[in-house]
């Protein structure tokens, strides 16, 4: 058994249920140059052709990437189901779609010439082992560009949230928690840097960028309320945790109805400095 075992069961099980629910999360949100998420992470990559999507869900980057003639696309996801999702989707006919871990993946040496992740490699246990396979599948000077989560913004419904989840997580049931996911140092600069230096990739570009998710308080829940830390809560916590944010943002909804509510990510790039180790 892998030391990701419990977490990629975990994950596997969370979108057998919720295949799409990235995607349906933060696809809408929007930066302040009216940017998506993933187009943000897809700008990336503008003259890369070999485009390989880590953790790449239910498809959307993948599309967004395919808006380009003649590039060659490939996409691996731990989920079979949000797979399925992908293969569904016109302009990704032609991708080669692989279920299979990060840690292993089932690409030749230097198939790439860049990988995207789409809040995807926080998620990742035995980092060093998918930064040495994400080297091996790219070419000398690939780019490497990942989108993670980087908190909320303050003052917003993300952080009332937040800060709702934690006093209920508290008060849960250990048999009740999600397991601890991915490597924290995913998560910096400084983190990401240690990582992948020593797969032979150049220092961390590193860009904070804050998405405004705001909107009709039910459409801000049902964002806020897709986080995994919900998956293994039953019914009648779920229900309290809405009615308390639902009470808790009362005060900032606007008179048109809406939540301000908006959250941070961290926008990784790097490039191979040399040949991953074989």
């Amino acid at each position: 058994m892998t030391t990701g075992a419990p977490q990629e069961a975990f994950l596997q099980a969370f979108h057998a249920e919720y295949p799409a629910v990235t995607a349906e999360a933060f696809g809408r949100g929007r930066a302040p140059d009216g940017r998506s998420s993933y187009e943000i992470l897809c700008d990336q990559l503008a003259g890369s052709t070999r485009v390989l999507d880590l953790g790449c869900g239910d498809g959307l980057l993948l599309e967004l990437l395919a808006r380009r003639a003649g590039r060659q696309l490939a996409g691996v996801d731990l989920s079979s189901h949000s797979l399925a999702l992908a293969r569904c989707r016109p302009k990704l006919s032609e991708a080669k779609l692989e279920e299979g871990r990060a840690q292993e993946l089932p690409f030749a040496d230097d198939s790439f010439d860049a990988c995207a992740s789409h809040m995807a490699l926080m998620l990742m246990s035995e980092i060093e082992q998918v930064a040495a396979e994400v080297a091996r599948v790219l070419s000398p000077g690939g780019v490497l560009a990942c989108a993670v989560g980087g908190g909320a913004v303050g003052g917003e419904g993300y952080e009332r949230f937040l800060t709702l989840l934690r006093r209920t997580i508290e008060e849960t049931p250990a048999s009740r928690r999600i397991p601890a996911l991915g490597d924290k140092r995913t998560r910096s600069r400084e983190g990401l840097d240690e990582v992948l230096g020593r797969a032979g990739f150049a220092a961390v570009g590193w860009e904070t960028v804050p998405i405004d998710l705001s909107g009709p308080v039910e459409q801000v829940w049902a964002t806020v309320s897709s986080l995994y830390d919900l998956g293994p809560l039953d019914r009648a916590t779920v229900e309290r945790l809405r009615v308390a944010f639902f009470a808790e943002v009362r005060d900032m909804t606007t008179s048109d109805g809406h939540v301000p509510c908006a959250f941070k990510i961290c926008l990784a790039t790097t490039r191979l400095r040399r040949a991953g180790p074989r």
